[in-house]
């Protein structure tokens, strides 16, 4: 549905999109990550048709990005990373513009996101907060119930329970067969709602992976308390990789040598041991941390 070849396009000083190819799959929710200036902002732009590229080509439903960008919005959900609004609107107001603007004669699905996200669209856009102008943002980009959507770091100013109630939005779209490109610095919500996640590092693509195969690749984490701070240095010094170690507590992380792992602990007085699971932000930072590491 989304397909992405060879994409090309500098700023200068290494900064942009370069050789970039990826395909989204109908139905696929796809996150992109990666921190600011990382290129996430570029590529979803290229999609929207509003930049041309120096090199390669971008196409939504087999039709060109550059050449066909107004065929493509039509069936297309867009929140951009910056929501321009007129300010001088409610909120009201701004939705009815956007649907008399697409040919909308129903709104009952934007009532229906307008109650889930708890949006007050009575005021006038320049007196809402942050979080409440993404609201209005999500509810522009989902009103018209696109096929696909294209959505750059959509919860972006939101509390954690819009958050989620964001996520539950998202998997009802997932349900409903939309093809869904999302970038994100959230790595729940991309743990939560995606299928794979690209991981792109300055402007090139570090890794495209399934969400679960980066589930199963998780290391955990084991917090070990010692009888004796001695013990814990000499634990400490071995050659598991530890993450921290305060005074009798060592925190270790523990992926392929869980055998080894615990064979060593009965060499040690352990008074306690406890578990937890790293998350994808984990999984993110070993692919960000290498240097050269391409698709």
């Amino acid at each position: 549905m989304i397909q992405i070849e060879q994409l090309t396009k500098s700023y200068g000083q290494d900064k942009g999109v370069f050789d970039l190819t990826f395909q989204v799959e109908p139905g696929e929710t796809f996150g992109y990550l990666g921190p600011n200036g990382a290129g996430k902002t570029t590529t979803i732009r290229h999609l929207m048709g509003f930049l041309n590229p120096d090199s390669g080509c971008c196409s939504v439903a087999n039709k060109d990005c550059k050449q066909q960008a107004a065929e493509i919005q039509k069936f297309t959900g867009y929140l951009p990373g910056e929501i321009a609004f007129f300010d001088s609107m409610n909120g009201y107001e701004f939705l009815k513009l956007l649907a008399e603007m697409r040919g909308m004669t129903s709104t009952k699905k934007r009532d229906t996101l307008i109650e889930s996200l708890d949006l007050d669209c009575r005021g006038k856009i320049r007196k809402m907060s942050k979080g409440m102008k993404q609201k209005l943002g999500i509810v522009a980009a989902l009103m018209h119930d696109p096929d696909v959507l294209l959505l750059d770091e959509p919860s972006s100013g939101l509390d954690p329970l819009m958050q989620s109630r964001f996520v539950a939005i998202i998997q009802a779209e997932k349900t409903a067969g939309k093809t869904i490109l999302m970038s994100s610095h959230s790595f729940d919500e991309i743990e939560r709602t995606c299928d794979r996640v690209g991981i792109i590092r300055a402007g090139r693509l570090v890794a495209v992976e399934k969400i679960a195969d980066l589930r199963a690749a998780q290391r955990k984490k084991y917090i070990v308390t010692f009888a004796e701070i001695q013990a814990a240095e000499s634990f400490a010094a071995s050659d598991f990789e530890i993450l921290s170690r305060v005074e009798n507590v060592v925190e270790v992380a523990i992926q392929d040598n869980l055998t080894q792992f615990l064979a060593a602990l009965p060499k040690y007085p352990v008074t306690g041991l406890d578990a937890a699971q790293l998350g994808l932000e984990d999984v993110f930072m070993q692919y960000y941390g290498k240097e050269g590491h391409h698709a």
